[in-house]
């Protein structure tokens, strides 16, 4: 069963709501503009759930409209504020020179700000009001800058955090402003009463869809005497102030909600509120015990936690829950595609891991105590499987195989452990500072022993954390041994790992010190090449820091292709493309300088001059660090690996079934669903150790990708069909896509998931 914990995002539709919506689009479905029966019974419905609205609001004057969400409310009355100001300013009149908003508002609010502030050619500066490490509004701030403002915008509660503002203070702070003022009232709704009439509040939109209405229906507040702007016109509908026809399945929809808030037999009190959240916070300590909550419950909605976990991305965290059927976000929903951290959490000013790693749980006021009771189960559950598989402090002694490589990233950045099973014992090659704690518990819980922490070179986009992880593991030999800059052991000319052996190669060029690390087994068969950034997938690391070696780079790659050969597998510092390894082969037909040194035909002072005119300025990278080479448009260009689930059921039911992967990580596959029959259980963060063995396949070969919801697999597919394997695909939408009634289909019981 799945159990939704993502209310903020939006809700499901109360069942009351749907019976509404379908009556009128049964029974009541007149316009209601006309003037028959049908129109007038229309009309009824429209004036009755506006009654509702104001009394639900507290707003007995003023204008309320029906909107088709927040966005259109919030669009209506920033354009309704700066047109005022424009025509102030026309008249001659002088006008303020300032727009606020809060620091943590839903990014709808300063994009409409700047959408309409540079439309209207205001040119007003627009800035943001700071915020406290509680997410509440800096009112002294405010209080100093309100004579400014000519608009100033804040959220009665916070969509990520849950956090409420301080609407008074804030109103006692604009005392004497002539600022108009917009609450976002979306999060609001329902949960805090906001008593409109009673304040100055100037502009209050609301969202049906986060309160057991369908999406595509909302409200806009607007007081008695504040401009008004239509942003639609037309027929002259809601007074003219919107046009066009009304919504009225959604507007039935949303009366019945309103009225199931006035009669308080649907919704839960604010207390019960409070002790569902308390039950699930119990949950996640139990479950985590060095969880974080981002925000205090007691100035909080009782309906949100936002929480972080020490040493566990919210990725790694959503993944988990979502295998365990719990449905949570990484924050606003708008946002969830993006690789930044929180913005609201920044603006609160949490430590960097908070913000990187944040997830908001946020459950409905009509959920039941028995989905709550299921959903603590669950945490727990989660708890256990991650301390079950070493991913949680305090615990040891893992079950399970241990891949000879695994791959962290964080915001582009690669990190491995090369590990013996037999031997136990391990290296770990380019430590982050974000990873030292996840890093030492993997080492701990396995009860390996750390023999080596090596960098690849000197970084020049994060100071190495080597000595900090040497430091949390001060039983192993290598945080005792003498070793040199990058740590290598002194004296030693390979390190061994069991069967294996590590070596080390000098590589000159991004850095003085670059250096490869070159893994070898038992027959002396080259395995992996730890390349660090001298080559990454469709880039070669930049040679312009003050401790690059430019006029060497090119000998290096001429003397490393002679010590590994065109097609061993490469494993770069930084990976922006999820590429996960490349060769040189690879390489030559993706990057001509690349090709041209090692062909010869450019001379190494030519090569590095070439090469310094494309790192002459590169851009941040999409996590807003330092970018370490600079890509070709080649590395780029993603082609389309998905494979709908009808035709995979198509080549299973022809005969042809493909070989299926799943690359799932073992914390998934033990708390949710697994893959059966032939799928091949190959995790993302251990697809290096498949590389060797998937690329030599037949190229007629069918690998067909699957994981939560296709993105990872989409990153494998990709990976494979670089490095030269054209049958790659991806399950589209992954196992979240999954048709229900696959297993009837012939021959799909050999996929069944």
């Amino acid at each position: 069963m799945e159990i939704y914990l993502d209310a903020n995002a939006t809700t499901p539709v109360l069942s009351q709501a749907r019976a509404a919506a379908l009556s009128v689009m049964s029974d009541t479905f007149g316009n209601p503009s006309s003037i028959h029966g049908s129109g007038l019974r229309a009309r009824a419905l429209l004036d009755d759930v506006r009654a509702a609205a104001r009394r639900v609001l507290g707003a007995p004057t003023g204008q309320v409209l029906f909107t088709s969400g927040a966005t259109e409310g919030i669009q209506t009355a920033v354009l309704s504020a700066l047109h005022s100001l424009r025509q102030r300013r026309t008249a001659g009149e002088s006008i303020p020179e300032c727009l606020f908003y809060g620091a943590t508002e839903h990014k709808a609010v300063p994009e409409a700000l700047r959408h309409w502030n540079a439309l209207l050619g205001l040119q007003l500066r627009i800035e943001a009001i700071p915020v406290g490490s509680d997410g509440r509004h800096d009112l002294a701030w405010l209080r100093q800058r309100a004579p400014e403002a000519g608009l100033v915008c804040t959220m009665a509660a916070n969509n990520e955090t849950g956090v409420v503002s301080d609407l008074d203070g804030i109103a006692a702070a604009l005392d004497g402003s002539a600022a108009l003022w917009l609450v976002d009232g979306v999060q609001a709704l329902g949960k805090l009463p906001l008593h409109l009439a009673q304040r100055r509040i100037d502009y209050a939109p609301f969202s049906g869809h986060k309160l057991y209405a369908p999406k595509g229906i909302g409200m806009l507040y607007v007081r008695d005497g504040a401009p008004l702007t239509p942003l639609l016109t037309g027929g002259g509908q809601e007074g003219a102030w919107r046009a066009g026809t009304e919504n009225m399945a959604g507007i039935a929809a949303l009366g019945a909600v309103l009225s199931a808030l006035e009669a308080g037999d649907v919704f839960a009190s604010a207390q019960r509120l409070q002790v569902q959240r308390e039950r699930l916070a119990s949950a996640l300590r139990e479950a985590f015990p060095g969880v974080v909550f981002n925000a205090p419950f007691e100035s909080s909605l009782p309906t949100t936690l936002n929480f972080s976990v020490p040493g566990m991305s919210a990725r790694m965290l959503l993944d988990l829950f979502d295998a365990a059927g719990l449905r949570m976000s990484g924050g606003s929903a708008c946002s969830a595609a993006r690789a930044q951290p929180s913005y609201v959490l920044e603006a609160m000013g949490l430590a960097a891991w908070q913000t990187e790693s944040a997830v908001r749980l946020s459950f409905g006021a009509a959920d039941s105590a028995e989905l709550i009771d299921e959903a603590c189960d669950r945490l727990r559950s989660c708890g256990e499987v991650m301390r079950a598989t070493c991913q949680s402090e305090g615990t040891h002694g893992a079950d399970g195989p241990v891949e000879l490589v695994t791959r962290f990233v964080v915001d582009g950045a690669c990190c491995y452990i090369v590990a013996d099973t037999d031997s136990r014992r391990c290296v770990v090659i380019d430590p982050l500072p974000q990873l030292t704690d996840r890093l030492a518990q993997w080492v701990r819980c396995r009860q390996f022993e750390l023999v080596a922490v090596l960098d690849t070179h000197s970084h020049g986009d994060h100071a190495s954390s080597a000595q900090d992880l040497r430091n949390a593991l001060p039983s192993s030999s290598g945080a005792r041994d003498a070793f040199d800059a990058l740590g290598w052991p002194a004296d030693a000319q390979a390190i061994g790992l069991g069967t294996h052996r590590l070596a080390r190669m000098s590589i000159p060029g991004h850095t003085q010190d670059s250096t490869a690390y070159l893994l070898r087994d038992a027959s002396q068969q080259l395995r992996l090449v730890f390349v660090g950034d001298t080559v990454m997938p469709g880039a070669l690391g930049r040679s312009d820091f003050e401790q690059s070696a430019p006029t060497q780079f090119g000998a290096s790659l001429r003397a490393l292709e002679q010590a590994v050969g065109p097609h061993a597998l490469l494993l770069p510092g930084h990976d922006y493309d999820n590429r996960f390894a490349t060769t040189l082969s690879v390489e030559r037909a993706a990057q001509p300088l690349l090709a041209a040194v090692l062909q010869g035909r450019l001379d190494d002072a030519t090569f590095a001059m070439e090469k310094a005119a494309l790192e002459r300025v590169l851009a941040p990278t999409e996590y807003q660090t330092l970018a370490c080479g600079a890509r070709s448009e080649c590395s780029l260009f993603d082609e389309q690996v998905e494979l709908p689930a009808a035709e995979l059921l198509a080549q299973v039911s022809a005969g042809q079934p493909p070989v299926l992967i799943d690359v799932r990580e073992p914390f998934e596959s033990r708390i949710g669903a697994a893959v059966s029959l032939d799928a091949q259980v190959v995790p993302l963060s251990g697809l290096i150790n498949a590389l060797p063995r998937l690329t030599q396949l037949p190229a007629e070969a069918s690998l067909v990708f699957v994981c939560r919801s296709g993105n990872r697999s989409a990153q494998a597919a990709r990976a494979l069909r670089r490095l030269g394997h054209a049958q790659a695909w991806s399950l589209a939408g992954g196992l979240a896509l999954w048709p229900a009634q696959a297993g009837d289909i012939p021959g799909a019981e050999a996929l069944a998931i």
